[in-house]
């Protein structure tokens, strides 16, 4: 399994552009489905959140290498994905996210230079 994806955070659409909003939706999910056919990503899925009183709706987490996801997010689509979504989504948000044996690594490193500090 990848030890790095794109955690894809979203809240709910822009009033009045909830027919657009679900067009982008579709389009991100066909996009994703084509990048992970053709080997570009490992894999991705989307998660909608339960009704919590804060305004994440929900995310997909695309998991890839550290490189594929760098190319991922260098390509024309993506630029027009996540514009598209900007337009049409509150509180669109992309952040490279560290899993699996890669996030242990990154504790291990925090925790080392937190005793070298200390220290």
């Amino acid at each position: 399994m990848a030890d790095f994806g794109l955690f894809v955070g979203f809240g709910s659409p822009v009033r009045g552009r909830e027919a657009q909003a679900g067009k982008v939706f579709g389009e991100a999910m066909a996009h994703w489905a084509e990048l992970q056919k053709r080997g570009e990503i490992e894999s991705f899925e989307v998660a909608m959140l339960a009704h919590h009183g804060g305004d994440l709706w929900g995310f997909m987490l695309v998991r890839g290498t550290d490189e594929q996801l760098g190319r991922v997010q260098g390509t024309p689509e993506y630029q027009r994905l996540i514009f598209r979504a900007g337009a049409v989504i509150e509180r669109l948000g992309v952040v490279h996210a560290h899993l699996g044996s890669a996030a242990a690594e990154t504790v291990a490193r925090s925790n080392a230079e937190l005793a070298d500090l200390m220290s």
